[in-house]
């Protein structure tokens, strides 16, 4: 949890005696009460790193909201923008005006205080324990008449749980696991 930005001073009886903007240790029988947090103030939209590289790109090159949206939805060159505004399900409205919040908002010069990069995680099957070395043996090919167990950069990676799941043998396990790149 993050600490909160902001106070308020309370006595014993509730007479509240001010805020502060930061915990003053010396409470002087006085309690504080945390207010909010930095996230609370101004929540970040989390993107993956290709999400980010294609929003960026399109606030650099100085187009408006309108202008920004048409593009995303007419070309095939904002692929991962398209896939997050225009999935055809009901979360569109609610990705395509937090989009519109975010496009407002942004800010180039500092675009942590606006957006947060998240990993990419997939499944994947592995051995349940180590071998000599430390690693895992991650499974391998893409059927099982080419069934391999190799290190995790030829790893097979499956997008949901349930399709690790089945490919799984007493001796291994699906786990859950951030990708850089595809």
């Amino acid at each position: 949890m993050t600490d909160p930005v902001a106070y308020m001073w309370k006595t014993e009886r509730g007479t509240i005696l001010g805020l502060e903007p930061n915990d003053n240790s010396d409470s002087g029988g006085r309690f504080w009460i945390p207010l909010y947090i930095a996230e609370q103030l101004q929540p970040r939209v989390k993107m993956t790193q290709d999400e980010f590289d294609e929003f960026h790109d399109l606030f650099e090159k100085d187009f408006d909201l309108y202008s920004a949206i048409t593009e995303i939805s007419d070309t095939n060159l904002r692929t991962t923008l398209y896939d997050r505004l225009f999935t055809g399900t009901q979360n569109d409205k609610d990705r395509q005006n937090e989009f519109a919040v975010l496009w407002a908002n942004y800010n180039p010069l500092e675009p942590e205080e606006t957006i947060e990069i998240v990993a990419i995680n997939k499944w994947f099957v592995r051995s349940k324990k180590r071998d000599d070395e430390g690693d895992y043996a991650f499974l391998s090919g893409s059927n099982l008449d080419d069934l391999d167990y190799l290190v995790f950069d030829y790893a097979r990676a499956f997008d949901t749980k349930e399709e690790a799941e089945l490919w799984l043998n007493p001796l291994t396990e699906a786990v859950q696991l951030p990708v850089e790149g595809e």
